[in-house]
């Protein structure tokens, strides 16, 4: 059957499920590994990921996706099966992370552009004969003095727009990923500085994806959720993060948009499930909302692993755990009493 953007779209945004951001890199996971006291060797990072990709209750049913690094999607499980095909066999579909980073913006007070897309075009197409069926470019948007400017968002959205275009040329489903950041840096800024700032951001996005052709209905946005700053001395309300989140979204983003996918951004694994099930109660809703987390999906799975195979299992149902609870969320229905009781 032919898979069309659209499709493969929809199978992103499954009900009830969400998206798993395994695509930590290099640096990243090692830091991850370094709280366990555990060397980050490639076969390390392999094990890691297989056990991820092999717990089956999580993966069948309440991931839907799952995003790769460039290492991962070539690697092969201790069987020798490719790990990609161990995400495909549990019903989900393999994405891959296709930035570069974000680097240093040219005379413009410390703030970044995401680069990548010189032979973006090649490399797409490599990943869509490895199987990716979806893609991620996460760009980066700092409040501080003097910041955002014009010209880091502007710059920023263009990058975007230009890699979901590629993208969708290819076959391939963008996850358009613009981050207001709430932890960078001081991140003293109230909740509305946020809201003004992902106000912007997200229409400079919309605007620059409809001058690059890019079909609404084949791609997924990753937005922050509005929220204070990590060191702002009032933090605000599960309640007061849900209201202004939806009421953003609802004016930025299109009903043609087929899902949201949250990033967890530095919140806490129970706020960003909380926020999202708020916002999933208060429906119904033009798109789709659902979880695209990576630390606040696995950082309980790391900790119960230890790096020691005889505890796979146990970090198999902590990881399980929390897609439960995410997929709940997803659906609205996500209690405290349902997270204790586990």
């Amino acid at each position: 059957m032919a898979e069309t953007l659209e499709d493969i779209a929809q199978a992103m945004v499954a009900d009830g499920k969400g998206i798993l951001a395994a695509d930590e890199s290099s640096g990243t996971i090692k830091k991850r590994f370094d709280t366990i006291g555990l060397t980050s060797t490639e076969e390390a990072r392999r094990d890691y990921r297989e056990l991820l990709f092999r717990a089956e209750d999580a993966m069948r049913n309440f991931i839907s996706g799952v995003i790769l690094y460039d290492e991962t999607i070539r690697q092969k499980a201790a069987d020798g099966t490719p790990l990609s095909e161990l995400i495909r066999r549990a019903g989900a579909v393999p994405g891959i992370k296709v930035d570069a980073g974000a680097k240093p913006l040219a005379l413009s007070n410390g703030e970044t552009i995401t680069e990548g897309l010189d032979g973006l075009a090649g490399r797409l197409k490599e990943y869509y004969a490895l199987g990716a069926r979806f893609a991620k470019w996460r760009a980066v948007i700092d409040i501080g003095e003097g910041r955002p400017s014009y010209n880091a968002i502007n710059a920023n959205a263009q990058a975007l727009a230009r890699y979901a275009a590629l993208c969708q040329a290819a076959g391939i489903v963008p996850i358009v990923e613009p981050e207001v950041l709430m932890d960078a840096g001081h991140s003293a800024h109230d909740i509305d500085t946020c809201y003004r700032v992902t106000e912007w951001t997200l229409k400079e996005v919309f605007q620059q994806l409809y001058y690059a052709n890019v079909r609404l209905e084949g791609m997924i946005l990753k937005p922050n959720m509005v929220v204070p700053g990590k060191h702002a001395s009032v933090q605000a309300s599960r309640e007061e993060v849900a209201e202004k989140t939806l009421r953003l979204l609802k004016a930025c983003v299109p009903p043609a948009v087929p899902g949201i996918a949250f990033l967890s951004g530095g919140q806490s694994d129970e706020d960003a499930t909380a926020h999202l099930s708020l916002m999933n109660a208060a429906g119904p809703l033009p798109w789709t909302l659902t979880f695209s987390y990576g630390r606040a999906l696995q950082a309980a799975a790391i900790q119960a692993w230890s790096g020691k195979p005889a505890n796979v299992a146990a970090a198999q149902r902590a990881f399980a755990h929390r897609a439960r609870m995410n997929s709940l969320a997803a659906r609205g229905r996500w209690t405290q009493e349902a997270e204790t009781a586990a």
